[in-house]
């Protein structure tokens, strides 16, 4: 029978290494760009060793990136995928659902609200409009984050380093109706015209005849958890002002609520 001492001390973690490794994501989710693992080692007090042997054990898993080029270290998508379940079993969905449903009323179309997931855009919620096509926004559906506006708006948020990390190469791309970017120059410069609009936008790369425009929802520490978004039949709907006007007000208000 196993005794635990009256001197135990409570503070102590019974499993260091678990500890160690938690609190290095912990580290890594709240930067605001990768990190070189000697300074991860210096911010948590713990033995350079340590730390590369953890990071190399997370990088197997794929909850952190290596990137060798820059000698930094940032969250992978298995950690993403964490952040992603995490959403879809209580808070975001919850708290995203009524502003989701309000605006889908504001503009009389289609809304969503999804998370990034890898290099996927994950659905969560998803509002029809009466009298509108099905979408194929269903929840649960998993599209490329690079076509959808969705998808852009997150990409556009995140550090570049993780960006080059999810599409390496011509062979990241795929597309749906032959239109799209295809190669990371031509992500690069639509990221960049993303952030200067402040928010996102596809016209005809997920399913032709539709457009949409998507804003995205940051944490505390400035990281895209989901991204907001209305589609529409082109030709009809709300102009792209109006609806980008409502989709960013809704997600910021969205981003209030969370925080």
């Amino acid at each position: 029978m196993s005794v635990i001492s009256d001197n135990h001390d409570a503070s102590r973690p019974q499993v260091p290494a678990a500890d160690q490794t938690l609190r290095i994501l912990r580290h890594l989710a709240t930067r605001p760009a990768p990190v070189a693992a000697s300074a991860i080692a210096r911010d948590l007090d713990l033995p350079r060793s340590t730390v590369y042997h953890l990071l190399s054990t997370l990088a197997d898993h794929g909850f952190v990136l290596h990137l060798r080029e820059a000698r930094r270290w940032a969250l992978g998508t298995a950690a993403s995928e964490l952040a992603g379940g995490f959403a879809r079993q209580q808070p975001l969905a919850r708290l995203g659902r009524p502003l989701v449903a309000a605006l889908a009323d504001r503009l009389g179309e289609s809304t969503h609200l999804g998370v990034l997931s890898g290099s996927d855009v994950v659905y969560i919620v998803e509002e029809r409009a009466p009298r509108r096509p099905a979408l194929v926004t269903d929840v649960g559906v998993r599209l490329p984050a690079h076509l959808t506006a969705t998808g852009r708006a997150m990409l556009a948020a995140l550090p570049r380093e993780q960006v080059r990390a999810l599409y390496p190469g011509s062979s990241a791309f795929s597309t749906r109706t032959g239109i799209g970017p295809g190669r990371p120059g031509e992500l690069r410069e639509l990221l960049r015209s993303i952030r200067a609009a402040g928010y996102a936008c596809e016209d005809g790369e997920v399913t032709d005849g539709t457009r949409s425009v998507g804003a995205t929802v940051l944490d505390a520490s400035g990281w895209p958890i989901a991204a907001v978004a209305v589609t529409w039949s082109r030709g009809t709907g709300p102009s792209g002002t109006d609806a980008a006007t409502a989709v960013v007000e809704a997600a910021q208000e969205l981003q209030r609520r969370l925080r």
